[in-house]
């Protein structure tokens, strides 16, 4: 059974290169090398409504049963800024900052966090969101 088709996009949600290049791959069923790449590559999938990714590369020990991401009014994700990205072996941190719109105001997300890799594939653990 072929993927399922995703959206044509440029330049990639997360402000790094292509779409094709960068987090789409990934939403494909690919591989993250690091910390920062699923953490790239989630914010994007936030962005699109890819809530199967979310899921997928959320760790199953953290790991909600549902997002509610059309719930309305609908989140409008605007940029994404890594302030900071590192692993020492099988874990790692990225503290980031994710600007977004809800029904006309606008609102920053801040959040540093973890990320743990097992049998060579990274998931998004739990962060820690600033006030």
């Amino acid at each position: 059974m072929p993927a399922p088709s995703r959206p044509q996009v440029d330049p990639c949600p997360c402000g790094s290169t292509s779409y094709a290049q960068c987090c789409q791959p990934l939403h494909e069923g690919g591989a993250a090398q690091t910390p920062e790449q699923l953490m790239r590559s989630r914010y994007s999938a936030y962005v699109l409504g890819l809530e199967a990714y979310l899921l997928t590369s959320w760790h199953h020990s953290t790991r909600p049963e549902h997002l509610d991401l059309n719930e309305e009014p609908r989140a409008k994700w605007l940029s994404l800024t890594v302030n900071h990205a590192e692993s020492d072996g099988d874990q790692g941190i990225v503290s980031f900052v994710a600007r977004y719109k809800v029904g006309g105001r606008a609102y920053r997300l801040t959040e540093h966090s973890r990320f743990v890799r097992e049998n060579g594939h990274w998931f998004y653990l739990d962060g820690d969101v600033a006030e």
